[in-house]
């Protein structure tokens, strides 16, 4: 259970925002739809949630999201990007020019499992979870590659990675929002309830990441 006094935001532009508030609700978190940058002072976790991710970069261009959610990174802060907030969070984006929020050490190819029509659940092993994790996918990205040694893979479909960590910032292509399971949401509220806890999270990489040469 977290700590109540705990807050963690979703960015509420776009996507399946009430279900993540929900899941952060039903852990004990208090949960705010984040509609306006002036409440970043009010939270401690960031969840970026999926959607259609260009759409997302432009309302946060257009609502001055930007570099206040650049700041709260820079602090340490934790984020949780899922499916599209993935992309936003990425440094480099497959076969585009365009990068959005560069935040993390990932190269992410957009839409690579399909269209709409493509979704699918599957049993996942997650690091760190007992047990597999009911994961859907629903026109979802996967990390290409990885640009630094410190991005943690977190999870593999069908030899694409699905979901990973690097210092403050999750990602995953899959939807953990659209399930009871809340176990990979608690691998993103775990960190938020110890940003100021001095203890270390040490885990080793189950899968060897291919270096890009340049980001």
């Amino acid at each position: 259970m977290g700590d109540e006094k705990a807050a963690i935001g979703v960015l509420g532009l776009q996507g399946a925002v009430q279900e993540h508030l929900k899941q952060i609700e039903n852990l004990g978190f208090k949960g705010i739809n984040v509609k306006n940058p002036v409440q970043f002072d009010l939270i401690d976790g960031l969840i970026i949630p999926g959607g259609e991710s260009t759409a997302i970069k432009n309302l946060m261009t257009r609502y001055g999201f930007m570099e206040p959610i650049k700041n709260f990174s820079q602090s340490g802060k934790p984020i949780l990007g899922t499916c599209a907030g993935m992309v936003l969070l990425a440094k480099e984006i497959s076969e585009s020019e365009e990068v959005h929020l560069g935040l993390m050490d990932i190269k992410v190819k957009r839409n690579a499992f399909g269209r709409q029509r493509d979704s699918f659940e599957v049993a996942l092993d997650v690091k760190g979870l007992q047990h597999p994790f009911p994961s859907v996918f629903i026109r979802a990205p996967y990390i290409e590659a990885v640009a630094k040694a410190d991005v943690e893979v977190l999870a593999v479909y069908n030899e694409k990675i699905v979901a990973a960590r690097q210092g403050n910032l999750v990602v995953s292509s899959f939807h953990p929002e659209l399930t009871t399971d809340t176990r990979f949401l608690e691998i993103f509220t775990e960190m938020v309830t110890a940003r100021n806890v001095p203890r270390g999270m040490p885990r080793e990489v189950p899968v060897t990441p291919r270096i890009l040469s340049k980001m």
